[in-house]
């Protein structure tokens, strides 16, 4: 895969923002909380509700878990159809939530990181070099086994009692769903130019 630094950007803005909202003020932050029955009176909250986290534990595992895709992105240089497929699957994944209609509210970077992880494996095992595809095998696997014991689907929202939250693994769903078909489309997107090149 061609390198592009516009996947590092993006993690970049997810960290950043997640930090700049941590510290605001409770109304402030209020506003950017996506509600089932009110987004469409704020569809900022599409893209705004991923930067609010519930509690110190919530922002910090993903805090880490955005450190570990970041380093990722560092090391396999995803092009910039990769970073266009996950930020499609941004807003997506939290309209993909209204298939739920106990979802009440969700927030948080999870479901997106999901994205993230669904775009990357259908990179490598799609347009990446041959000898990273095993890797884009593994990455999905782990991926597809993580969500099956999540059952997301049968189990949309569970109650964390280590952290004293809801978790809400029908993102986690949706957010790998819409990251693993953006990511094939870009990755064949990007298959078509190398050919194009070639011949």
């Amino acid at each position: 895969m061609r390198g592009s630094r516009s996947w590092l950007a993006l993690c970049a803005l997810h960290g950043v923002a997640s930090m700049v909202l941590w510290w605001s003020q409770e109304a402030a932050v209020q506003a950017l909380v996506w509600r089932s029955a009110e987004w469409k009176q704020a569809p900022w909250t599409l893209w705004t509700s991923a930067w609010v986290h519930l509690n110190t534990p919530h922002l910090v595992g993903n805090q880490l878990a955005l450190g570990a895709l970041t380093a990722a992105g560092w090391w396999l240089r995803p092009t910039r159809a990769a970073t266009l497929a996950w930020a499609l699957s941004w807003p997506l994944m939290q309209l993909s939530l209204l298939l739920w209609p106990l979802i009440g509210y969700a927030v948080g970077l999870s479901g997106v990181l999901h994205a993230g992880v669904a775009v990357l494996a259908m990179q490598l095992l799609l347009a990446g070099p041959r000898a990273l595809r095993p890797w884009g095998t593994l990455l999905m696997a782990g991926l597809l086994l993580k969500l099956w014991l999540e059952q997301g689907w049968a189990r949309p929202v569970v109650w964390d009692p280590g952290n004293q939250m809801s978790v809400v693994q029908a993102a986690h769903l949706g957010g790998a769903a819409w990251g693993a078909l953006f990511g094939a489309l870009g990755a064949g997107w990007n298959r078509w130019r190398a050919r194009r090149a070639v011949g």
